[in-house]
C-alpha cells in the first residue's frame, strides 16, 4: 500500500485547517501557497473532505473552508480513507493461503491501528525530539 498525492495533500489541507481551528475559514489559496501546492488539485481533494463531513465551507468575500469538528476527533484514518479508499495492502479476499491471509490482516490492522490513533490535534503539535537529546556523553 502506498499513499498517494491524494492523501498526503488531502492530509496538508487538514492539518492547516486545523492549524487555525476557531480563527474562521482558510482559503484553499492561503494553503497552497504556503505548502507550494496546486490550488486547483487542492480544490479536487477538498469536495470529497466535505461531503464526508470533515469540513465545512463558508462562502463570501472572506470564506474558506473550517474544520467540521474538534480537530483531536479526527484521526489520519478519517482522512485516509476518505481520499485513498479502504487501508489494505493487498486484495486478501482472493489469498487462498492461510499463513499469508493472516499476515495480510495484521499489516492492514496495524496500519489502520497507527492512522486511527493519530489525531490532527496530535499532528499539529508534534514536536520531533532530537536524537542527541537521548544520550549524555562524558569525556
Amino acid at each position: 500500500m502506498k499513499i498517494s498525492t491524494k492523501g498526503r495533500y488531502g492530509l496538508t489541507i487538514m492539518m492547516e485547517l486545523a492549524a487555525r481551528f476557531g480563527e474562521g475559514p482558510t482559503s484553499l489559496k492561503s494553503i497552497a501557497e504556503k505548502n507550494q501546492l496546486s490550488e486547483h488539485y487542492l480544490e479536487q481533494l477538498i469536495a470529497p473532505l466535505r461531503n464526508a463531513g470533515l469540513v465545512k465551507s463558508i462562502r463570501g468575500a472572506y470564506g474558506g473552508y473550517i474544520l467540521s469538528r474538534d480537530p483531536a476527533s479526527i484521526t489520519a484514518g478519517d482522512v485516509i480513507r476518505v481520499l485513498e479508499g479502504p487501508i489494505s495492502p493487498v486484495d486478501f479476499t482472493e489469498e487462498d493461503d492461510p499463513a499469508k491471509r493472516d499476515l495480510w490482516l495484521r499489516i492492514r490492522d496495524s496500519i489502520a491501528e497507527v492512522l486511527d490513533s493519530t489525531t490532527l490535534d496530535y499532528l499539529i503539535n508534534y514536536q520531533e525530539q532530537s536524537a542527541a537529546d537521548n544520550y549524555m556523553f562524558y569525556i
